[in-house]
Parts: structure tokens; C-alpha cells; sequence
């Protein structure tokens, strides 16, 4: 029975590895999420097979209630609300991790009185502490996303200080924890250093860096359940949580590049901390207003189009009247194509989701690096909710916070176009020196609104 198991293990980490690389293309990736999901399924099955200590109607009983919870979920969550309810999901998957390592711990330290060898004690609080700090930086991530506790970096005197003495902390409670382990009293505080410490961690980072905090808690996630596959002596538990934990700090090295960010800020918390010292305020920059009309009037006229969404586009949900605009702008024979940013949004891949739901084709959504050399013969850009990550001023201008930051170079174009509901400044916290360009047009309103009325105006042309 044992070998049949292990080939089941097998074959859901190579539909694991095959998945993940599907996902890395935009075409393929709704395959390898399946490819993925079925993996996952055999895994699973192959698990639960083995069980002794409950019943299969009583796992039968517990798939039933978290099926109907994900389905609620899926059912109730807005595509706006997608980046915190991945916040969420990652935060679910470390207490996940810490529960099962800590049952672990307490069963063959405290019931059995059976002595935890070393290599398993280590994987056991490595697990309880990546899940534990994974749980409540999630938590908070999920909070600053969905708006209950302010956006802005929450910092405070000492911060970087107090979270090396509680990893010091954390690495003492480690091993005593593994020495003495019919004293419970140091797993514990083990547990609630790595609640704290990931709280603290993530309070200092404001709303600008959301999408490399997710992509690193995901990351912690994956590492937390690799630590827990060694605690259990599950194969491939190891493998998917390897295959989480290295996909998520690639991922975090890509967003953290696309932000001139390094590594090491996000691993030690507080980046992020921008301040308007460089931009003055709205009124000192003057904008040149466009109306609905003559908007259209400037699209009939182009013959070729990028447009550049940002989170604005997602709280609008203008993205199902923008495909109406491409179709508009398509049987005109304009070339018309989306420039997509590694953190535009509030998640990775947060824009290319939003414009996947409203069936905008894959091949019209085209990556910083391959589309940044076309600005400068297109005659059009429009600039839908996004903000600091077409802002020139991380190319031109040495004293603003997020100079160095690679962006689209929108302004380049002939002319742009941007859908804003005010002279309102993105999270970076800096006014956006475009809106002053003299090739830029301001199109204020409802993105929503305002392209419908923008469709209306090219159909009646």
C-alpha cells in the first residue's frame, strides 16, 4: 500500500511543478491552475487514505464545511477585494501550519512522552514559527487592504531594535523548547513571539508595498507548510511547500525590483515609508481638463492606443466598459493593446485578473519591459487609475521617494489621456508630474462612468 501512496505523492508534485510553470504564462496559466488544483486533489486523497486516528466520514464532514465556506467566498468576493482575501488565504494557510506543528509537539512531548529528535524538533518550531508570524502579518496585511486600520506605515521608535530581540528571543525559545520538552511553557512563548513579531513586522509597511508583502507572506506560507511536510515525514507536503516557498521569493524579488527595493527591507519590515517631500501640492501643478467628447474625438482620430490600468480601475470596476472601448478602438483597425506593471494594483497580477474577468484577450496585455519602447510612437495612452507607477518623477527627479522605481513611460507618447476621479496622489504619497505635462489631458469623473460615456460618444461617430 505504502508504494502506491508514494507514486500518488509523485504524480501530484509533478502536476504540482508542471502548474506552476504554466502559470508563469498568461495563456496558459488557467491549465496549469488546474493542473495544479487536480495535484492537490490526489494529494489529498492519498492522505487521507492513511488516516487512523478520526474516520473518514468525520474528514468527509470537514471538506463538506470548508467547500461551502470557499464556495461562499468565491461567490461573495468582489475582484476589488481579491488582493486581501489572498492576504487572508495566506494568513489561513500559516495557522494552518502552526496548528498542525504544534499538535505535533504536544502529542509526542506532553501524552506520549515520546522524546522529539532534534532535526524534527527544529522543522516543529521553524513551522510554528514561520506559520505564527506568517498568521498575524497576514492579518494585518488583510486589515490595511480592506481599509480597517490606516494604509500609512505605522511605526514607532526602537521598532527595528524590538524585532531583533524577539527573533533572539524566538531562536532561544527554539531550542529550549527542543531541550525541555515536557516543560510546555517555552513552545508557548515560542508560539507568541511569532504572533507578535508578525505583527510588528508588517504595521510599518504602508500601501504603496501591499504587493511585495503579499508575495513574501505567500512565500512564508509555503515555507511554513515545507517545515510541517518535515514534521510530518509527508513528501508531499515538502515538495508543494518548497515549490510555494521559492516560487513566492522569486515573485518577491521580481516586485521588489519593479519598486527599487531591496530584498533585505522587506525582510526586515518598515520600507516603504514614503513621504510628499518633493511634488507640493495639487494646486501648484496646472492641468489641462479634457470632456467626454473631445476624449472620443482624440481615439477616432488614433491609430494606435495603450492604456495603462491602475487600482483606480479596480475600485471603479471599469474594466468590462474598457473592453467595450477596445472593441470601439478594434473596428476602427486602431492597434490597440494594455501596458501592464508589475505592481499596478494591490496584489501581483491584480490588473491582468481584473482585465481576464472582462474577457480582454491575453495577447493585448503586454509586460513593462516589452512595451516601454513603444510609447514613443503611440499616438495615444490612456492612463485608467494608476498613478505613482507612471509617474516621471522615479525617472527625472533625483529628491522624489520613488525615484529609481522602473515605470511606464507613458508620458513619452503623443499624447495621454488620464481617467481620475481627483488631483488626488497614489499611495507612494507623491504628486504625479505628469498631470502637468503639456501632452497630458485630465479626464476627471468616474472611470466607470465616464468611458461608458466616452463608448456612447464613438458609437454615435
Amino acid at each position: 500500500m505504502n508504494i502506491y501512496i508514494q507514486i500518488a505523492y509523485l504524480v501530484a508534485s509533478i502536476l504540482f511543478i508542471i502548474g506552476i510553470k504554466k502559470m508563469g504564462k498568461t495563456k496558459e496559466a488557467r491549465s496549469g491552475n488546474q493542473l495544479s488544483s487536480l495535484g492537490m486533489l490526489i494529494a489529498v486523497l492519498a492522505t487521507v487514505v492513511q488516516v487512523e486516528a478520526v474516520s473518514l466520514v468525520e474528514i468527509l464532514i470537514c471538506v463538506v464545511i470548508g467547500s461551502a465556506i470557499g464556495l461562499f467566498i468565491a461567490f461573495k468576493i468582489e475582484m476589488t477585494q481579491m488582493p486581501e482575501m489572498v492576504a487572508l488565504f495566506n494568513g489561513f494557510g500559516g495557522l494552518g501550519s502552526l496548528a498542525v506543528a504544534l499538535s505535533y509537539y504536544w502529542l509526542n512531548s506532553q501524552e506520549l512522552n515520546a522524546n522529539i529528535d532534534a532535526i524534527t524538533g527544529t522543522s516543529t518550531a521553524l513551522s510554528i514559527f514561520i506559520g505564527g508570524l506568517t498568521f498575524t502579518g497576514s492579518i494585518i496585511a488583510f486589515l490595511k487592504l480592506n481599509g480597517k486600520i490606516s494604509g500609512k506605515p505605522i511605526t514607532f521608535g526602537g521598532q527595528h531594535l524590538i524585532n531583533l530581540i524577539l527573533l533572539l528571543l524566538v531562536i532561544v525559545a527554539s531550542v529550549f523548547a527542543v531541550m525541555y520538552q515536557a516543560d510546555s511553557t517555552y513552545v508557548f512563548a515560542l508560539v507568541a513571539l511569532a504572533l507578535l513579531l508578525g505583527i510588528l513586522t508588517v504595521l510599518p509597511i504602508g500601501g504603496a508595498d501591499m504587493p511585495v508583502v503579499i508575495s513574501l507572506l505567500n512565500s512564508y506560507s509555503g515555507m511554513a507548510a515545507c517545515a510541517t511536510g518535515f514534521v510530518l515525514n509527508n513528501n508531499v507536503l515538502i515538495v508543494s511547500g518548497a515549490l510555494v516557498g521559492a516560487s513566492g521569493i522569486i515573485l518577491t524579488q521580481i516586485m521588489c525590483k519593479a519598486m527599487n527595493r531591496s530584498l533585505i527591507n522587506v525582510l526586515l519590515g518598515g520600507f516603504g515609508q514614503t513621504v510628499s517631500t518633493d511634488g507640493g501640492d495639487a494646486d501648484e501643478i496646472q492641468v489641462k481638463e479634457v470632456g467626454v467628447e473631445e476624449a472620443a474625438m482624440l481615439f477616432d482620430s488614433a491609430s494606435s492606443v495603450i492604456v495603462v490600468p491602475g487600482y483606480g480601475m479596480a475600485v471603479a470596476q471599469a474594466q468590462h466598459v474598457i473592453r467595450e472601448l477596445a472593441e470601439q478602438c478594434e473596428k476602427r483597425n486602431i492597434d490597440f493593446r494594455f501596458a501592464i506593471h508589475p505592481v499596478a494594483g494591490r496584489m501581483p497580477g491584480h490588473m491582468n485578473v481584473l482585465l481576464a474577468e472582462a474577457n480582454i484577450s491575453y495577447d493585448k496585455l503586454i509586460e513593462m519591459d516589452e512595451i516601454n519602447g513603444d510609447f514613443q510612437n503611440t499616438d495615444l495612452v490612456f492612463v485608467v487609475g494608476a498613478n505613482d507607477v507612471v509617474n516621471p518623477a522615479a525617472r527625472e527627479n533625483p529628491q522624489s521617494p520613488i525615484y529609481g522605481m522602473p515605470i511606464l513611460d507613458a508620458d513619452k507618447a503623443r499624447t495621454v489621456i488620464v481617467s481620475k476621479r481627483s488631483m488626488g496622489k497614489g499611495y507612494a504619497g507623491v504628486q504625479n508630474e505628469l498631470f502637468g505635462y503639456d501632452n497630458c489631458l485630465m479626464l476627471f469623473g468616474d472611470a466607470k462612468s465616464t468611458i461608458g460615456k466616452l463608448v456612447g460618444e464613438m458609437k454615435e461617430m
